[in-house]
């Protein structure tokens, strides 16, 4: 805005003047903002509104479309301690007998004492337990062979444990181990069985060797392997192994290639920095240079110079990347190291057809030899009085059994306590030799809920927008404008526009239309099985005109609702209605809903150019309203902008004229003086 400096010859106000010559002009300019802010506010107020409709409309109606909605059923349980129970929709209405044998128990095995002052950071060498000591978990129908190495602490013991398949911890505090299976039930149970005769020493000294009933008989499944069945697991046991050295060859190759070129480029680097080839640069040279010239420097104190320093510096940087090389070619070794010993398992004579070497058919023939083996040799020694010579840990094991019950006569067996059966879903809570009752009904206060809370959402609504339509008028209120607001106090603007905001939707033909739509569809009712019924058959009604609160005339009670003080004295027609013939209730509240659905689904369809889809009022036409607004305002200013320059260009040449007057009436004066 451009800065005008105005009366100073005339003495005149002309910025007072000049708002008063376009008063008018800015008048219009207002008064177009004003109608712009109200539909601005309306569109508020439709958008707060049309949220509340399409939600009841969309949840809560169009679920009650459904007759299913209503059918929950419900399972009394004669001893809520001994089993629970959740009813399917598809359950029957009936009373069964129920008894729980048995609860699913997790298979769980907490080993003897360790010797020894051991953690879990401590090395099973350290046990004494010798490197390729195998050792075998099966669960769930899997099993897992563990190969202790040199360097396996009781730390990873514990996480090769769980990625066999069991939960395992140490217990360092009292020098056990804890497994356990990772879910309940026979299926999922664990045992842990040598695999070699080194294996069951190592079992013995982690104090996990155990020569229960069922780790027996995982034993006797090696024992009664015939000739074919060992060959055929070798077969899959290589041809496992096989896809597994492959993939990782391939990995290893992708890393070797990395390491290589990063060894590239780490001379590439040191040759352009240093000018000279890495491969050459004796480290231990190096060093002895830097520590003399670390020396020298420190014997020079402050005398020492700028040059040494950046020398020292340098120094240290290539030894560094001296370093660094070294380090990258150690990498580089292992790598090579780890291919080398992945290739031995390998026959790659053919790369297109890469086949196991003899080495892996050789290695995994002797494993599988050697566990049968020693399950041969255990599996005799238990079969001698008092299982021979076979002495396990002082491990306690628990297996785990799945659960059981008996319903209505028939046994059920299950790996959780969780059954489900004809609908029932049935949780088996405590192990009891009492026969327990399962009654199956409909849930009628679950009908009555859906009922209720439907009429309380829509009696909210339609509330709401009956005090909306039949607000107070505000005709003598408009939206304030800035210079207007400055004149008040925050307090008395805030009642001012709340007063313009709560009758903004007064006698709105969107609502009227909308609001008369559901009323009429309520009162209407609907028919079940040809006979035309409503809500009043079902004790559902209005209030009544004059009992009535003001804006609530349309909301409707249902008699006996203990929660309406209106009509809590009455009889509940509703809930004896759902007792004696629910199916009835569901069609009409079913039907009704439909009807409602179907009439709000008309309403909120997109109409070119007036409304979009899902909105129950004019929202295109609003926007295209406040759009035309903010286009006039446009305009209006600019005419005002261009009154304004024009008064203040005459002021501007008044004043230049009664300067240029002043001035030859000063340059007269002087020549009469001069006189």
């Amino acid at each position: 805005m451009p800065i005008r400096i105005t009366g100073m010859n005339s003495g005149l106000d002309t910025e007072s003047i000049i708002s008063e010559l376009v008063k008018a002009q800015k008048t219009k300019v207002d008064s177009v903002k004003k109608k712009q802010t109200t539909i601005q506010w309306k569109q508020d107020a439709w958008k707060e509104l049309n949220a509340k409709i399409y939600k009841l409309f969309q949840n809560t109606i169009g679920n009650m479309r459904l007759a299913t909605d209503y059918s929950k059923k419900i399972t009394d349980v004669s001893n809520s301690a001994i089993a629970s129970v959740i009813s399917g929709d598809n359950a029957m209405d009936a009373t069964q007998k129920l008894k729980v044998e048995g609860l699913a128990k997790t298979g769980y095995m907490t080993g003897d004492k360790v010797e020894g002052d051991v953690t879990s950071e401590s090395s099973l060498s350290d046990l004494g337990i010798k490197a390729g000591s195998t050792i075998t978990v099966t669960t769930g129908g899997k099993s897992t062979d563990i190969s202790i190495t040199e360097d396996m602490t009781i730390g990873s013991f514990v996480n090769t444990l769980r990625e066999a398949g069991v939960e395992a911890s140490f217990d360092e505090k009292n020098k056990r181990f804890h497994i356990a299976s990772k879910k309940s039930g026979e299926i999922n149970n664990f045992s842990i069985t040598a695999a070699n005769e080194d294996g069951t020493d190592a079992l013995k000294k982690l104090g996990i060797l155990s020569y229960d009933e069922k780790t027996i008989k995982e034993y006797e499944k090696y024992n009664n392997m015939s000739e074919a069945d060992i060959e055929e697991a070798v077969d899959q046991e290589v041809s496992s192994r096989l896809k597994g050295y492959i993939s990782q060859r391939e990995e290893l190759l992708k890393t070797k290639q990395k390491q290589n070129d990063a060894l590239a480029e780490s001379e590439k680097a040191f040759s352009e920095e240093y000018g000279a080839d890495i491969k050459d640069v004796n480290k231990d040279d190096l060093k002895k240079e830097i520590d003399s010239l670390k020396t020298q420097i420190e014997d020079a104190g402050e005398d020492a110079t700028e040059e040494d320093k950046d020398k020292l510096a340098k120094l240290q940087g290539k030894l560094s990347a001296v370093e660094k090389y070294e380090s990258q070619q150690k990498e580089l070794e292992e790598t090579e190291k780890s291919i080398g010993k992945v290739e031995s398992y390998l026959n790659l004579d053919d790369p297109a057809n890469i086949t196991a070497s003899d080495t892996l058919r050789t290695e995994v023939d002797q494993a599988w030899r050697a566990k049968i083996k020693t399950a041969h040799d255990i599996v005799e020694e238990s079969k001698k009085p008092d299982m021979g010579n076979l002495k396990g840990s002082n491990a306690k094991k628990i297996d785990g059994e799945d659960a059981h019950i008996v319903l209505n006569g028939v046994d059920y067996y299950g790996e959780s306590n969780t059954f489900e059966v004809n609908g029932l879903t049935i949780t088996a809570l405590q192990e009891s030799s009492d026969e327990i009752t399962l009654t199956t009904r409909r849930d009628t206060d679950g009908v009555y809920n859906i009922v209720k809370n439907f009429l309380k959402e829509y009696n909210s609504l339609i509330n709401e927008m009956d005090k909306l339509y039949n607000a107070e008028a505000a005709k003598d209120y408009e939206p304030l404008t800035d210079e207007e607001k400055k004149e008040l106090s925050d307090s008395d603007v805030e009642k001012w526009e709340t007063k313009i905001k709560d009758s903004i939707l007064r006698r709105d033909s969107n609502l009227s239309t909308i609001s008369s739509a559901m009323k009429n569809i309520m009162l209407q009712g609907a028919t079940v099985n040809g006979k035309q019924m409503y809500l009043a058959n079902f004790g559902i009604e209005t209030l009544g005109y004059f009992s009535a609160a003001e804006n609530e005339r349309n909301a409707y009670h249902i008699n006996g609702d203990e929660d309406d003080s209106a009509v809590s004295s009455k009889d509940n027609e509703l809930k004896a209605a759902i007792a004696s013939d629910p199916d009835t209730v569901i069609a009409f509240f079913s039907q009704l809903s439909q009807n409602l659905y179907a009439e709000l689904d008309r309403q909120s369809r997109s109409v070119e150019g007036i409304r979009s889809f899902g909105s129950f009022y004019d929202d295109k036409r609003m926007q295209e309203d406040y759009k035309d607004y903010a286009e006039k305002i446009k305009k209006q200013e600019a005419r005002l902008t261009a009154m304004e320059d024009k008064w203040y260009k005459k002021f501007s040449a008044m004043e230049t004229a009664m300067a240029k007057m002043q001035s030859n009436q000063s340059a007269v004066s002087s020549l009469l003086g001069g006189m």
